[in-house]
């Protein structure tokens, strides 16, 4: 069985542009790329991908290879990988970068929501951010897209470097430096390392880099580079500041020597103004209109359970527990604390991947919590178990529920705030 080049493979692709790495999923003329996890080998769903409806399926070991249909590669990852970066440069579609520990996926779609007043933008849908998700996205790319903007995520060193190679951004931000993902990182330190691979393959390449020069961390690693700075309460190329957050944050945004803007938005959390000064600030590069992009701004709804503010029945909800670490749940913590509301309660999950810090990490947030500036404190997950003391603890979010469903909380405004894995979004019909 011949094994196909990178060329001719694009050839097929060019032709049956449909990619999918499901074998439950098979659009009729699809690409399969039986791709192997942990516990399983693609290479054994081939022939069931095609029999579905694919119209090949590439595989890396020839052994299943029975007919024509089977396309056989050294590796399928990297083939994946490859194809995506040829397709990327075929098409020579302008790319926006973006990662960081917090906020990159809300500036993603800031940023998105912002360059779609004027352009045709692909964009990462959900959190497909890793090396599987990133070559999907840019394999979507067609000559009807202006621009795309890629989240590039990252839990271990070196997998930034991985996908802005795939990737090859023309510009890109990182939304800041934060304690996450410290049993693969190891250390602050390494996940600058990590995070900082999208400034050097940008320096390499004369790219172009939005940052906020209020960050200390991100300005130790950003030298030569061609650089545009926004800052909220700080001196920059685009400035801003927070006029209201309560609960909704308003900004007023201006650039260096010209008039101020103010815009109203559906997000909770003074901490989101950041991730709308930088779609602001790359909004502006790829000269999107001031009025534009407050429309843009203005009318972004926040979804999948991050910095959504619900009023339910009986409660008032701060729902922000797609994901969790030190640095977001502080902030998080600290919004919370400003907001003016009666009997501010607080519902935290555990935060995960901290590694041999977990526990001192897990232990800050409850001397925070010692203050006792929150009415209620309800604490779910074994990390927190560990250091709980005098608040109420469950060590799961199972044991929550049915505590909720005989004891219901009423009249509180609650912060919900934990790691995506510790499953705080079931609790929600419950308030």
């Amino acid at each position: 069985m011949k094994q196909f080049t990178i060329n001719e493979l694009y050839e097929v692709f060019c032709q049956h542009p449909t990619i999918t790495t499901d074998s439950r999923i098979c659009p009729e003329g699809s690409l399969f790329f039986a791709l192997k996890g942990d516990n399983f080998d693609g290479n054994h769903f081939a022939l069931s991908a095609l029999e579905k409806g694919c119209q090949y399926a590439i595989i890396d070991d020839k052994s299943y290879a029975i007919d024509d249909r089977f396309i056989v590669v050294e590796n399928v990852l990297s083939t994946l990988h490859q194809l995506a970066t040829l397709h990327r440069k075929t098409l020579g579609t302008p790319i926006v970068g973006i990662t960081g520990t917090n906020g990159k996926t809300t500036t993603k779609e800031l940023i998105s929501a912002v360059l779609s007043e004027k352009y045709r933008v692909l964009y990462t849908q959900g959190n497909l951010n890793n090396h599987i998700g990133v070559p999907l996205t840019l394999l979507r790319l067609t000559k009807e897209h202006d621009i795309a903007v890629i989240e590039m995520g990252a839990n271990h060193p070196g997998e930034i470097k991985t996908l802005v190679n795939i990737a090859c951004p023309d510009c890109g931000l990182i939304t800041n430096i934060g304690k996450a993902h410290l049993e693969g990182f190891g250390s602050l330190y390494g996940v600058l390392k990590t995070k900082g691979e999208l400034y050097d393959y940008l320096r390499e390449h004369n790219g172009h880099v939005f940052i906020n020069s209020n960050n200390a961390l991100l300005k130790s690693i950003a030298h030569k580079l061609n650089v545009t700075t926004y800052a909220i309460s700080g001196n920059a190329d685009i400035q801003g500041s927070v006029t209201a957050c309560s609960p909704f944050v308003s900004i007023k945004w201006h650039k260096k020597g010209e008039i101020p803007h103010t815009v109203d938005t559906h997000f909770v959390g003074s901490y989101n103004a950041e991730n709308m000064l930088a779609a602001i600030t790359v909004g502006l590069h790829f000269n999107i209109a001031p009025q534009a992009i407050n429309h843009a701004l203005k009318t972004y709804r926040p979804q999948n359970n991050r910095s959504q503010f619900v009023e339910t029945e009986h409660n008032r909800l701060v729902v922000d527990a797609y994901n969790a670490n030190p640095t977001s749940m502080m902030a998080a913590l600290e919004n919370f604390k400003t907001m003016e509301f009666s009997n501010k309660g607080v519902i935290l999950g555990d935060m995960l991947e901290l590694g041999l810090q977990s526990e001192e990490e897990h232990r800050h947030i409850v001397e925070f919590l010692k203050q006792g500036q929150f009415t209620s404190v309800y604490l779910v997950g074994k990390h927190f178990g560990a250091v709980a003391d005098q608040f109420q603890h469950f060590e799961t979010t199972a044991d929550l529920i049915a505590f909720l469903e005989k004891q219901p909380l009423q009249n509180k405004t609650l912060l919900i705030k934990g790691s995506n894995g510790i499953g705080l979004t079931k609790i929600v019909p419950l308030l």
